[in-house]
C-alpha cells in the first residue's frame, strides 16, 4: 500500500492547480479581502449561523440538517465521515442557500482515519519523528480522501495523571516530547496547506491544561501557578500553534475557578494578543451549556453571552448561539462587531480550506468515489505495521526469554488475546474492528505452521459488573463469558500446561482508557490478577504482553513475569506488529513517555521534578527525608526506559566548551556502541538540570533526544547542540530568562541511567 500511497499523492500533487490559476489565491491578504467582502453581503442570522457546528445524529436529523442548511444556520458538520454524505450536504448548500458558503467537515482522527495506528501514547513510546510524521501523513490522506477537511487532533495536553483516562490520548508526561510530537502532527497533517487535496486543518487540544485536572477525574478543575502553566503546559499548545494549526478546541475545564470556554485571558489576551493566533476557537462538545452548571452564567442567555466575548468562535453541538445571539445582539449585550470578528474566524479557515475556490476540492469528482467505503485497498498496513512495532516497551526479559522461538508449543492466553476491538484503542475514528490483526492471529500468522499455538481466553476483562456494564453502556463492546471464572482459568491452565511458554495479553479494555473513563485504581482487573497467578503457579516461563492506555501498577506482574512487553492499543495492524517483536523478526526500541508508578499513592509521580529541602538518600536512609515509610521513592519503570534485545554502552559525556555564552552554543557528545549480538535501534536523550537558580529547578529536563540504529558491534557519534534557549525558564515575576551558573549535563537512555558532566553559563 506504501507505493500507491507515494503514487497517489505525487499525482494528486501535480495536478494541483498553480496559484494563479486560482480564483482566489491562498494568501493572507487575498483572503481578508474575500472575507471582508463577503461579511457584508451577509444577515446577521447567517452570521451567526457560521458559529454553529453541529453533529449529524438523533437530535439533529439529515432532514433537519437540510433545512438549516437552507436557512444558512448552520456552519460546520462533524461525525460523517463518508464521501456521499458530505457530498449531499455540499450539494444542499450550493443549491439552496442564499450565499452558498461551503461548511467544512471534521472528525476525531486521532491515530489514523480507516487504519488505525497505536493511541498517541504508543506513538510518543516510538521517540521517532519520522514515524509519527508517517501517521499524520497517512492519517491526513485517509481524511481526507473521505471528504474531510479538519481534524480534532493532535491532542498535547501534558498530563502525570494516570487515572484520567484521557491520558492515552496523549504524548505523556515531558513538555519537550509532547511539544515535538504536536508540532510533527500539525505539520504532517497540514502538509504545505490544509487546502491541498491530501491534507487536512487541525484543531489542537485541549487549550488548556486539561491533563491537570484534580484527581484525574475527566472535566474536574485545574489549579496551577503561572509559572508551572508557561514552563510545563502551555509550551505544547504553543508549539503545535507556531507549527500552522488552523485551529483550537477549547478545553471542558476550569483554570484557577474560569471555565476554559469562559476565559478572556486564555481565549483573547494570551492565544490571539500574545501568541497571535488568528485561526478559529472552537468550544468543546456542549461547554456554552455547561457554564451554568460551572456556576459562572445564570442562564443560557448569559451563557453565549460570556463565551462569545471571551472568544469562543464556534459552539460545537448545542443550539445556544444560533437561538440566543440574535437578541443579544438586539439588546446590545452583543456587538455586532463581535459576531462579526467570530464570523472572520470561521470564514477565514474555510477560506484557507480552499473551500471558497472549490467546495468539494476534498470530495473529487462524484465518478472516483470508491465502490466500497471501506475497502481493504484504502487501508495502509504496512506503514501501521512498522509503527506499532516501533511504539512497544520491553519492559523485562529475564534470562533472554524474548524472542520466542517459531517452534515448539506457545500457550496464548488472555482476554485481550484475540479481540480485534481493543486492539484498536479509543477514538478510532473510521477504523472496522473487522480489519484489525488480533495477537492470536498475528501469533499464527509468524510461526506459519512450524509451532502451534493454543489459545484459552482465560477470563474476562472484569468480573465486576459494574464495570462490565459501564464499558457496554453505549454499545456491546465487551463480551461477557457465560463460563465460570474458574472454569476459564481451568481451561487457560490446561493450555499452558502443554506449553513451552506462555504468552498472557492482559491489561484494560479500549473503553477503560478513553474519554470519561477515569480510573481510581491502576492496577490490572482482579479478574486478570487471578489468570496471571494461576499461570505463574504452572512454572512455565511468563510472556506477559500488556495492551493499556495509561501507566498501570505492575509490581506484582513484574515479579510474576519471566518477560514483560508494553503494547500500548496497537492498532490495525498490532497482532502482527507484537508477534514481530516477540518471535525477534523486529527489535523492540520503544521508550517511556510516561513514568510508571508503583502503586496509585505515588501519583502524581513524573521525572522532571523540583528538588526539595530534604531529599531522600536511599543509600543512607534518613527517617526526617522527603519519602514513603511503606514503599519505595521512585517509579517501577521510569520515564525514557525501554529494554532492547541487544545492549548497548554510552561514553562519557564530551563538550566542545566548558562555558557557554549567552548568545552562544556549545556540543555535548556522547559514543554509543551496540555491544550486543543484534542489530538494533535505541534513543539518547540530553537531559539539563540548572541546580542554583533564582527559584527551584527541576532536577532534570529533557531538551532533545536522537534515535539511533546500530548494527551489533558498531558504535556512532551522537552530539547535541546547546544554547541559551535550552536553559530559560519563567522566574518568579514571570520573566523568561536565562540565568547564568553551572549547568549539569546528562546524556542516557533512559533517564535514571546517564553520563553526567556540567558546564558554566555566563
Amino acid at each position: 500500500m506504501k507505493w500507491i500511497y507515494s503514487v497517489s499523492l505525487a499525482v494528486t500533487l501535480a495536478m494541483q492547480p498553480a496559484l494563479a490559476e486560482i480564483a482566489h489565491p491562498l494568501t493572507e491578504q487575498a483572503r481578508d479581502a474575500y472575507v471582508s467582502e463577503l461579511l457584508q453581503k451577509m444577515t446577521l442570522d447567517e452570521k451567526i449561523g457560521q458559529l454553529r457546528l453541529i453533529s449529524v445524529g438523533p437530535g439533529t436529523p439529515k432532514e433537519a440538517i437540510r433545512e438549516m442548511i437552507k436557512q444558512g444556520q448552520v456552519g460546520a458538520i462533524f461525525n460523517t465521515v463518508t464521501r456521499q454524505d458530505i457530498r449531499a450536504m455540499q450539494d444542499q448548500v450550493m443549491q439552496l442557500s442564499r450565499l452558498k458558503i461551503p461548511l467544512f467537515f471534521a472528525y476525531d482522527v486521532v491515530h489514523g482515519q480507516r487504519t488505525v495506528f497505536p493511541i498517541p501514547l504508543g506513538m510518543a513510546a516510538s521517540w521517532d519523528l519520522d514515524a509519527v510524521a508517517e501517521v499524520g501523513r497517512v492519517s491526513a490522506y485517509e481524511a481526507a480522501d473521505d471528504g474531510l477537511n479538519m481534524t480534532w487532533a493532535p491532542m498535547v495536553d501534558v498530563s502525570r495523571e494516570p487515572r484520567w483516562g484521557r491520558v492515552s490520548e496523549g504524548f505523556g508526561e515531558d513538555t519537550y516530547l509532547t511539544s515535538e510530537m504536536g508540532r510533527t502532527m500539525v505539520e504532517a497533517m497540514q502538509g504545505k496547506s490544509p487546502a491541498d487535496r491530501y491534507a487536512v486543518m487541525t484543531s489542537v487540544k485541549h487549550f488548556a491544561l486539561y491533563g491537570a485536572v484534580e484527581g484525574g477525574r475527566d472535566y474536574n478543575t485545574v489549579d496551577m501557578s503561572p509559572q508551572r502553566m508557561f514552563q510545563d503546559y502551555l509550551p505544547p499548545y504553543k508549539a503545535s500553534l507556531d507549527a500552522g494549526s488552523g485551529g483550537v478546541m477549547v478545553s471542558l475545564n476550569a483554570i484557577n475557578g474560569v471555565p476554559a470556554t469562559a476565559d478572556s485571558w486564555l481565549l483573547k489576551d494570551l492565544l490571539r494578543d500574545e501568541w497571535k493566533f488568528k485561526g478559529i476557537t472552537i468550544s468543546d462538545h456542549g461547554a456554552i451549556k455547561e457554564l451554568i452548571k460551572h456556576g459562572v452564567a445564570s442562564d443560557p442567555q448569559e451563557a453565549v453571552r460570556i463565551a462569545l466575548k471571551s472568544g469562543i468562535d464556534m459552539s460545537m453541538s448545542d443550539e445556544y448561539y444560533s437561538k440566543y445571539l440574535p437578541d443579544l445582539v438586539k439588546s446590545g449585550a452583543v456587538s455586532k462587531t463581535e459576531i462579526d470578528d467570530a464570523a472572520r474566524h470561521v470564514l477565514n479557515v474555510k477560506y484557507d480550506m480552499g473551500l471558497f475556490n472549490d467546495p468539494y476540492s476534498h470530495l473529487g469528482a462524484k465518478e472516483t468515489d470508491p465502490a466500497d467505503t471501506n475497502a481493504e485497498s484504502r487501508l495502509h498496513r504496512a506503514e501501521a505495521r512498522d509503527v506499532a512495532r516501533k511504539s512497544m516497551v520491553l519492559l523485562k526479559n529475564e534470562q533472554d526469554t524474548l524472542p520466542l522461538k517459531k517452534s515448539g508449543t506457545i500457550a496464548l492466553v488472555g482476554p485481550l488475546a484475540d479481540s480485534q476491538r481493543d486492539i484498536m484503542g479509543s477514538w478510532s475514528a473510521a477504523g472496522l474492528a473487522r480489519q484489525s490483526v488480533t495477537l492470536l492471529q498475528g501469533m499464527k500468522n509468524a510461526t506459519a505452521g512450524n509451532a502451534t499455538v493454543i489459545y484459552a481466553k482465560g477470563a474476562n476483562i472484569s468480573d465486576n459488573k459494574s464495570i462490565q456494564d459501564f464499558l457496554n453502556l453505549y454499545e456491546q463492546a465487551v463480551s461477557v463469558d457465560s463460563r465460570t471464572p474458574q472454569q476459564m482459568i481451568d481451561e487457560a491452565v490446561a493450555a499452558a500446561q502443554k506449553a513451552d511458554v506462555v504468552v498472557a495479553a492482559v491489561g484494560e479494555a479500549q473503553g477503560m482508557a478513553h474519554e470519561a473513563s477515569s480510573r481510581s485504581e491502576l492496577t490490572i482487573p482482579a479478574s486478570q490478577q487471578k489468570l496471571l497467578a494461576a499461570l505463574k503457579a504452572t512454572g512455565k516461563p511468563l510472556v506477559i504482553v500488556l495492551m493499556n492506555g495509561r501507566p498501570l501498577t505492575l509490581a506484582t506482574e513484574d515479579a510474576q513475569a519471566s518477560a514483560l512487553l508494553e503494547t500500548w492499543f496497537s492498532g490495525t495492524e498490532g497482532g502482527n506488529a507484537i508477534a514481530d517483536v516477540l518471535f525477534g523478526d523486529y527489535n523492540p526500541s520503544g521508550k517511556l513517555p510516561v513514568s510508571f508508578p508503583r502503586s496509585v499513592g505515588q501519583i502524581p509521580i513524573y521525572y522532571n521534578h523540583l528538588p526539595t529541602g530534604r531529599p531522600y538518600n536511599p543509600a543512607k536512609p534518613n527517617k526526617y527525608t522527603s519519602h514513603y515509610y511503606d514503599a519505595l521513592n521512585g517509579p517501577l519503570y521510569p520515564f525514557g526506559y525501554g529494554l532492547s534485545y541487544t545492549t548497548f554502552t554510552v561514553s562519557p559525556v564530551t563538550l566542545s566548551s566548558k562555558t557557554l555564552a549567552r548568545n552562544g552554543k556549545l556540543d555535548a557528545s556522547v559514543t554509543v556502541t551496540n555491544s550486543g549480538k543484534r542489530d538494533g535501534a535505541t534513543v539518547v536523550q540530553l537531559y539539563l538540570n540548572d541546580p542554583v537558580a533564582s527559584m527551584s529547578r527541576p532536577v532534570q529536563e529533557l531538551k532533545s533526544f536522537k534515535r539511533i540504529m546500530l548494527k551489533a558491534g558498531e558504535s556512532q557519534t551522537v552530539s547535541f547542540p546547546i544554547d541559551g534557549n535550552a536553559l530559560k525558564f519563567w522566574n518568579a515575576k514571570m520573566q523568561y530568562v536565562m540565568e547564568p551558573g553551572k549547568i549539569n549535563v546528562m546524556i542516557g537512555l533512559d533517564s535514571v541511567h546517564t553520563q553526567d558532566t556540567s558546564f558554566d553559563a555566563l
